[in-house]
């Protein structure tokens, strides 16, 4: 059996690469404890694993090493398998399932985990590894923060290339990391309802102390809804919105505290996205045109020097 969290190893890093939507469910991205304290990491949608094989597989990774097996358990029974018992690692009801616990935290637990198990294509009848999006688990004194969320309009100029964008930021949270979604509303009145991914494009950029989110949507549209941008955090979720309105006012009054690691080259990158391809697709024609012409050079410079032949026949 040990054979089997070492195959499934060997195809975790590819699998996460290519998560879709049957994956593992991590709800918790972070989790803040003290050293001594206990933790447990919830691990869903465990019934998409092979039935004729239910162990859910849990993974360690640290900054700068790769992934360690480190604990495994059946799905439904939480019963560890012989091999598996760790005195550090223990198998916690979570829920409906069941989930990993760390009964006494060391500083050294100071990592992301990721659970992942096995399933059967029916189709093909192969097993492939699902996997979770990951936990990172921080060990510190520091006590969590939410994060202070602003939206703002990403330019002083609401319309360019017909669209408009909205820019979200996340600062002064501890732990810093957060993920971003947004809203609309029509402006008068209905459900608040989830962007459909077709009608915005989203860019997020992260620094220390603050991440962002800029959203790109279509300037018909601005004129109909009214946005707003969630911040999920460990501490808690954060929403910041914004009229549209307000949005086609100068920015110069905004907090340069929040908008200065972010407004300009965001900004610059999102709405000069075309000219930037178009730009190289130029720079690729100059450097076509050059070849074609260095070659040419090259066989006039050859046929040039090779000259008429100086081989003569000598009588005797």
């Amino acid at each position: 059996m040990l054979f089997l969290p070492a195959a499934a190893l060997c195809c975790l890093c590819s699998a996460l690469v290519t998560m879709a939507a049957e994956q593992l469910i991590q709800d918790d991205f972070t989790l803040t404890r003290r050293v001594g304290e206990s933790v447990s990491f919830s691990c869903g949608g465990t019934e998409q694993c092979y039935s004729g094989f239910p162990y859910v597989f849990w993974y360690q990774k640290k900054e700068n090493e790769t992934f360690k097996f480190i604990f495994s358990f059946d799905k439904d029974s939480g019963e560890v398998p012989p091999d598996f018992e760790n005195s550090t690692f223990t198998a916690v009801k979570k829920g409906r399932g069941w989930g990993l616990e760390i009964k006494d935290i060391k500083l050294n637990h100071s990592a992301t985990y990721y659970c992942a198990c096995v399933k059967l294509d029916p189709h093909t009848n192969r097993y492939y590894p699902i996997t979770g999006s990951g936990t990172k688990l921080y060990v510190t004194d520091e006590q969590v923060v939410k994060p202070v969320v602003s939206v703002y309009p990403a330019a002083s100029r609401a319309h360019l290339e017909g669209n408009s964008s909205l820019l979200c930021v996340a600062s002064a949270m501890f732990p810093p990391l957060v993920q971003f979604s947004w809203k609309r509303q029509k402006k008068n009145g209905g459900e608040l309802e989830e962007l459909p991914p077709a009608e915005g494009e989203q860019l997020e950029l992260r620094e220390s102390g603050h991440s962002a989110s800029i959203l790109l949507i279509h300037q018909q549209e601005t004129n109909i809804y009214k946005y707003s941008c969630w911040v999920k955090h460990e501490g808690g979720t954060v929403e910041a919105q914004t009229q549209q309105e307000e949005q086609r006012t100068d920015i110069s009054h905004c907090s340069s505290k929040h908008l200065t690691p972010f407004l300009f080259p965001p900004t610059d990158y999102v709405l000069s996205i075309y000219k930037v391809r178009l730009l190289c697709l130029l720079y690729t024609v100059l450097i076509v045109k050059s070849l074609v012409y260095c070659c040419g050079l090259s066989l006039l410079m050859i046929r040039r020097n090779k000259g008429p032949s100086t081989n003569c026949t000598h009588a005797d």
